[in-house]
């Protein structure tokens, strides 16, 4: 079948001038499809539809000696040819040009067609592969950043938990500290307290006070007998009672103590101790005043109460 030039198939096509004569001149005029793909390819370019501008001395009509004779035949070539083999081809028989028939024609520009749905369709399978790469590029990158995300997590709960288990450590030895300072205060009490031992010299260095005597008495006042030792019994919250022996010099603290390790008041729970005959709540500063100066020699009942 006879064959149209590249430029003329372009028009035919449907393709505006400019664009064609780029695809003939950037190809080289090496055939409609090496123009066609370039079209393709070249289709979304800013200047695509300005026209053509030759290269500098590769114009119809330059010196003909500055050429070489293997040079390719330029766009001013191309469309001198176009012009003169306009609606022509070469018969297969003759030799000749001659017009081409209304049916070669369309059979002309059936054929490119089809040559162009093939190159789009292969076109959008290539666009289509490359969109499929990218999609799963992006599902790699966001998976490496999820399992980066989840590693972070991991390392921030492991470091919670240890902190958490160092904590709860330094809490249980805290407790042990306290308990073992609790069964070292007891045993030194009970050391203390076990025993009856000589009187204490505070006691016995001080002068018996007289008591002073009755208008109707006669002879000598009696002496006041001194007591060196105070037993207290104290009633909890409960109503349940404890007692045991102080000596007479000793603070009040010492009763306070002994109630918090051996009664069944919880551990920092706070209270305060009164008597009931007469009524009198010991404050702080009583805590430190001897049992003897409070009065509660040689005995006494105090109450605990919550504070």
């Amino acid at each position: 079948m006879a064959e149209q030039t590249t430029l003329e198939s372009l028009l035919e096509m449907g393709f505006e001038r400019n664009r064609a004569e780029k695809a003939v001149a950037k190809t080289g005029n090496q055939g409609i499809e090496q123009a066609m793909d370039w079209l393709m390819e070249h289709e979304d370019d800013p200047d695509i539809d300005e026209p053509y501008v030759p290269p500098v001395g590769n114009v119809l009509g330059g010196n003909a000696d500055s050429q070489s004779t293997t040079e390719q035949p330029t766009l001013a070539d191309t469309a001198e040819g176009i012009e003169d083999a306009e609606n022509t081809c070469i018969d297969s028989e003759t030799g000749a040009r001659r017009p081409l028939t209304e049916e070669e024609k369309l059979e002309q520009v059936r054929r490119l067609e089809e040559l162009m749905r093939v190159k789009q369709a292969e076109r959008r399978e290539r666009e289509r592969e490359e969109e499929l790469e990218r999609e799963k590029q992006r599902r790699k990158q966001g998976q490496e950043l999820q399992q980066i995300r989840q590693k972070l997590q991991d390392d921030d709960m492991k470091k919670l938990a240890e902190l958490r288990r160092k904590e709860k450590m330094e809490d249980k030895l805290a407790r042990q500290r306290v308990k073992e300072k609790i069964a070292r205060d007891r045993e030194e009490r009970a050391q203390k307290f076990g025993g009856g031992g000589p009187p204490s010299t505070a006691a016995a260095s001080q002068p018996a006070q007289p008591s002073p005597s009755s208008p109707t008495s006669h002879g000598p006042p009696p002496t006041k007998k001194e007591y060196d030792e105070s037993r207290i019994q104290v009633r909890l919250l409960d109503g349940s009672t404890i007692s045991t022996v102080f000596k007479a010099q000793e603070p009040l603290a010492a009763v306070r103590v002994y109630v918090q390790m051996n009664s069944n008041v919880p551990e920092g729970q706070d209270f305060t101790l009164l008597s009931l005959y007469p009524r009198h709540v010991y404050t702080e500063l009583d805590m430190e005043k001897p049992l003897k100066e409070l009065g509660l020699v040689p005995s006494a009942v105090l109450v605990v109460t919550k504070k």
